[in-house]
């Protein structure tokens, strides 16, 4: 390229600096339709005085406004103002990004304003207000990302639009607690992901619809409709009630019925054909293949191989190895060029598996990390795992790396996630854990469904911190040796149990990687001390759990997690100004400063964070000292 040129080198600059100056004119120019919005309400148990003219709405100060890495603003969640008047969706039509919107426990009122115009929105959270009147049949046509609507608990009243159980995506709907009449249209046989339905204390009437009332693990509430039927609420409908069909409808719908059944045939037809195929496939390519998974919004169908490491094929004593990787006599599968070997066994509280079982596993993909992809596999005897694929872990040799992985498989901790079994090949490993259902708490707090996610109160919060400090000692206390007992701590390192239990992964990886690699995967490596003195101590996972604490009690996303440190809040700086000006009641998540109950224990938590995010190691508490204090500031 011809550097030289002084044309170029303009062009260059003028792309670099357009790329430090754009985001922050975009955020400016959010901040517009924001305040003009703030402007047609008027607020009466409380201010928005945060939300300024000019100002950034995702630099973490503005109440009530959540962004996505810092880019744009994808949420606005103003409850508990006392919030009247007129809501003004054309500004809010000016936030592309908008996804979650929360307006609840306020005293707005008069008909559904146009919410339609918002196409992109995902989240609509009204409950608790005086809105009233009747809304249009195909009000919700146009908003085909909802996934949550909450209107609960205001003075709708006519007939529950046609058009919202059409939707695709549709997980909640909350309609309790109104004035809606007539019977409950049916559900699109297309949504297949609806979890929550509750129409309780309406004036509904009729029977409930099959597309409803046969669905499985639909959690649902229909009482307090008088004129309500069906098998959900155990009364037996009145057929003298049933509609009459004409003669011709019958003979329409039977001819209906035959175009059904013979377009069933075909599509099962076509099934067997492609299982088939894919049969034949699998047996002529044994490769651990991954399928395709939702990613927060992206949607992409990957093919994972794991490949032999010479084309020769497997010897029959090969084929007869235990599933645990280990031959008859119980010694190690670690055969030198015959193959790719097998899963080695070193926690077998799930039962045993082997490399056969994960080619053969339905498997998605769930991401890429610091230090490689991660899969979802789930195994024919039903067991769940997480498959991380990790290039970079080759310092250890292979008797050296298979003591490691025992020595993880042994552990044994409420909030620890241990190892269940590895593959080893020189240029890669695979490290196979159990599946946790709710995902990691990095998804959980930022994910698409955000932190308005009902579950995620404080006593659930508190429950996730409190299991992350007792992990995080027990590895202290286990890994005392070790320079960096976990080194990799972040919230999306922590997993959470459907219980939402923490379980804390990826720990003690420092041995298995060369100091370069480790430098650049590992959180650890991004704490002051190691910027300024490149150095690392347990003081180090410290400041992590810092980081975790604040985060769980802010609901922002820190930038401390980004590589450019662009985008998110920088919680650290954020913090310890707060608290410099004893503002610390302003950094609580607004999703959790409602339990007024709980704030003074909020506040002495956001104290112990503030502690371990010290820029001088010296100053901060060690990993005992802090599970102390919380203990003693949550008992």
């Amino acid at each position: 390229m011809a550097v030289v040129l002084s044309p170029f080198l303009l062009s260059f600059t003028f792309l670099i600096s357009s790329s430090f100056f754009v985001p922050s004119l975009q955020h400016v120019n959010e901040a517009e339709p924001l305040i003009h919005f703030k402007n047609t309400i008027n607020i009466t148990k409380g201010d928005l005085n945060s939300w300024r003219a000019g100002t950034d709405p995702c630099n973490g100060k503005w109440f009530g406004i959540y962004c996505q890495n810092g880019e744009s603003v994808t949420g606005i969640h103003v409850t508990r103002l006392g919030l009247t008047g007129e809501i003004s969706v054309q500004d809010l039509k000016a936030l592309t990004s908008l996804r979650t919107l929360r307006l609840d426990n306020n005293m707005l009122s008069g008909p559904l304003p146009p919410f339609h115009m918002l196409r992109g929105l995902k989240s609509l959270l009204l409950s608790n207000n005086s809105f009233s009147g009747e809304i249009s049949d195909d009000f919700f046509k146009d908003m085909p990302q909802l996934k949550r609507l909450f209107l609960d608990n205001n003075h709708f009243a006519g007939q529950i639009p046609t058009s919202l159980m059409q939707l695709l995506v549709l997980e909640e709907i909350h309609l309790q607690g109104n004035q809606f009449s007539g019977q409950i249209p049916e559900l699109t046989d297309a949504n297949k992901i609806l979890k929550s339905i509750d129409l309780s204390n309406n004036d509904l009437e009729g029977e409930i619809p099959k597309s409803i009332s046969e669905r499985k693990n639909l959690e649902m509430n229909f009482r307090g409709n008088q004129r309500l039927c069906g098998q959900p609420l155990n009364v037996v409908c009145d057929p003298s009630d049933a509609r009459k069909i004409d003669p011709m409808t019958e003979q329409e719908l039977s001819q209906l019925n035959i175009k059904s059944i013979l377009i069933s045939i075909v599509v099962l037809i076509i099934f067997f054909i492609i299982v088939g195929i894919i049969s034949r496939r699998r047996r002529r390519e044994p490769d651990f293949r991954m399928l395709s998974k939702e990613h927060l919004s992206d949607n992409e169908v990957v093919e994972v191989r794991v490949p032999e490491t010479t084309s020769k094929k497997p010897s029959e004593s090969t084929k007869k190895r235990d599933l645990d990787g280990s031959t008859k006599k119980g010694t190690s599968n670690h055969g030198k060029g015959s193959g790719m070997g097998d899963i080695i066994m070193v926690n077998k509280d799930r039962g045993s598996f082997g490399l056969p079982d994960l080619m053969k596993a339905a498997a998605e993909v769930l991401g890429n990390g610091s230090l490689g992809s991660a899969y979802k596999a789930v195994m024919g005897n039903g067991l769940a795992v997480v498959v991380k694929r990790i290039r970079d872990m080759n310092k250890l040799g292979k008797e050296a790396f298979d003591v490691e992985m025992r020595r993880l498989g042994q552990l044994r901790h409420p909030n620890i996630l241990t190892p269940l079994a590895y593959h080893y090949r020189r240029e890669e490993k695979l490290i196979v854990s159990e599946y946790m259902p709710k995902s990691s708490l990095l998804y959980v707090l930022h994910g698409d469904r955000g932190i308005c996610h009902s579950e995620l109160t404080w006593p659930t919060r508190l429950k996730i911190i409190q299991g992350v400090v007792r992990g995080m000692q027990f590895l202290h206390e286990e890994f005392t040796s070790y320079e960096l007992p976990h080194g990799n701590l972040k919230s999306s390192n922590v997993l959470l149990s459907e219980n939402y239990e923490p379980l804390i992964s990826d720990y003690a990886f420092l041995p298995l990687l060369q100091p370069e690699n480790a430098t650049q995967s590992l959180f650890a490596f991004k704490t002051p001390e190691f910027t300024q003195n490149q150095r690392v101590s347990a003081k180090s996972d410290v400041y992590c759990l810092g980081i975790i604490v604040l985060e769980i009690l802010t609901g922002k996303f820190p930038s401390q997690y980004l590589n450019n440190g662009k985008g998110g809040t920088d919680i650290v700086q954020w913090v310890q100004t707060s608290i410099s000006e004893g503002k610390e009641e302003e950094l609580i998540d607004p999703e959790i400063a409602s339990n007024t109950e709980s704030v003074a224990q909020m506040i002495e938590l956001l104290r112990i964070g503030a502690s371990c995010i010290a820029t001088n190691p010296d100053e901060r508490l060690d990993m005992k000292e802090t599970a102390r204090r919380i203990k003693q500031a949550t008992t």
